[in-house]
């Protein structure tokens, strides 16, 4: 926890982000266990439309898990984060535009904010309020996956089932961490636009 000079708590905002399969669930698990063991009340949430693993609990995908609130959107955050230090938000990236303005009022209250999300879509563009958190934030971290071509650094989720629709929950069987080079290569052989 971060002390103002006049004792009162500082907030902030820290955006973990990267690709599929990068450890950024892992990494918020890690950072929400670590503050519960230094006594802080902690409050973790996750948006209602991701139950891959768990319809409650955020769940990575080396199955580590921590217990969650499901919510329809970034203003019920406020509505149910209580009296805490600390709030998580994962698969951030589900969430709109004003998840921003919740994550600063948060901050702005001297609460710790973490959020994990994809920083791009499956086309390789900017996935929803990611960008715009990483920009307000006091600390990003971008974590990298592994090229499952070349072994490479993978920063890209390239989508391997057939459709355009932008939200698709999937695991391995939907979607695979490419590096640029790679990720290049199987845009082109599967004609769609990149970037």
């Amino acid at each position: 926890m971060f002390l103002e000079k006049d004792g009162t708590r500082e907030g902030r905002i820290e955006v973990i982000c990267g690709s599929m399969f990068s450890g950024k669930t892992e990494e918020l698990i890690r950072r929400m266990k670590r503050a519960k063991i230094a006594r802080q009340k902690v409050e973790i949430f996750k948006p209602k439309i991701d139950v891959r693993y768990s319809e409650t609990d955020v769940v990575s995908h080396d199955e580590h898990s921590i217990q969650s609130t499901p919510v329809e959107s970034p203003q019920n955050i406020l509505l149910l984060v209580g009296d805490v230090q600390v709030v998580g938000i994962d698969e951030a990236q589900f969430f709109d535009d004003g998840l921003v303005d919740v994550c600063n009022q948060l901050a702005d209250n001297g609460i710790r904010v973490i959020v994990a999300g994809l920083d791009m879509d499956f086309m390789g563009k900017p996935f929803g309020p990611i960008p715009k958190l990483m920009a307000v934030a006091e600390d990003v971290t971008k974590v990298h996956a592994v090229c499952v071509h070349c072994g490479a650094l993978a920063q890209f989720s390239h989508r391997l089932a057939k459709t355009d629709k932008l939200v698709l929950l999937g695991e391995t069987d939907s979607y695979e961490p490419l590096c640029r080079k790679c990720y290049r290569k199987a845009v082109e052989e599967n004609d769609l636009k990149l970037y």
